[in-house]
């Protein structure tokens, strides 16, 4: 794996936000290299479907933080799978926007009350969607704030569980803090002495060797389902961790 360190050095505290990924279920192409021109980068990962059995199989392994449907899928109704969405406990709190070339007010009644939590005309600028976007995610901030996830891993910050695919993995302390770190700043490499800081404390003194020892059992914790590659060592610096 080729990993690029250019902007990597990470002096001083880390960016608190990560990257927000949006599911964007739409059958038309120049919709969906718009919408991946205008957002993907350094605040989005967008990840696209083109029709409703593409979205559901993205969705029984992964939790993204929007989702954006388009009305007119060609094997299903956006509106069907907008109610199959709102339905599911895992999945339920998860921002719906509608995006849709109907605009009588019936079908926007239509949309929410099927359970979107916004809706979208078509041509829709991107300004005004980044908005409507920026605004769902706000809105529903709180009902996730305790909860990290990437891909079937989820870290409930409350409970101080870490879930795979409803299976609760037996780590202890040290771990968890670790794995929270990793996945509140994924995607930058960190070096063992930027690890001992934030996730052990400046006020305790620990070798670094430590920050090995602690990759090692977490690894080893994750790998029986997959996950162990999410932490990749960063010869001559520290570790990475990957968004899935």
């Amino acid at each position: 794996m080729n990993l690029n360190l250019a902007n990597s050095t990470n002096k001083g505290y880390p960016a608190p936000m990560a990257k927000h990924t949006i599911l964007l279920v739409e059958d038309e192409k120049p919709i969906r290299e718009m919408v991946f021109f205008a957002l993907d980068g350094d605040e989005y990962k967008v990840v696209d479907a083109v029709n409703g059995r593409q979205a559901s199989e993205y969705l029984n392994t992964h939790t993204p933080d929007l989702i954006l449907m388009d009305w007119m899928l060609p094997d299903v109704s956006g509106l069907e799978m907008v109610r199959r969405i709102k339905r599911d406990e895992v999945l339920s709190s998860i921002p719906v926007i509608m995006l849709t070339a109907k605009t009588e007010e019936q079908n926007k009644v239509e949309g929410l009350d099927a359970g979107a939590d916004d809706y979208i005309t078509k041509p829709f600028s991107v300004k005004e969607l980044s908005a409507r976007i920026r605004a769902a995610i706000r809105r529903s901030g709180s009902n996730d704030k305790n909860r990290l996830s990437n891909g079937v891993l989820i870290l409930d910050l409350d409970k101080h569980t870490i879930l795979i695919n409803d299976n609760e993995l037996d780590a202890g302390p040290t771990e968890f803090k670790l794995l929270e770190f990793f996945m509140s700043h994924p995607e930058k490499v960190y070096s063992r002495a930027q690890l001992l800081d934030f996730v052990w404390g400046r006020s305790k003194f620990v070798e670094e060797r430590t920050v090995d020892v602690h990759i090692l059992r977490l690894r080893k914790l994750l790998k029986p389902h997959g996950c162990d590659k999410m932490i990749q060592t960063v010869r001559g610096y520290g570790y990475l961790f990957l968004v899935a």
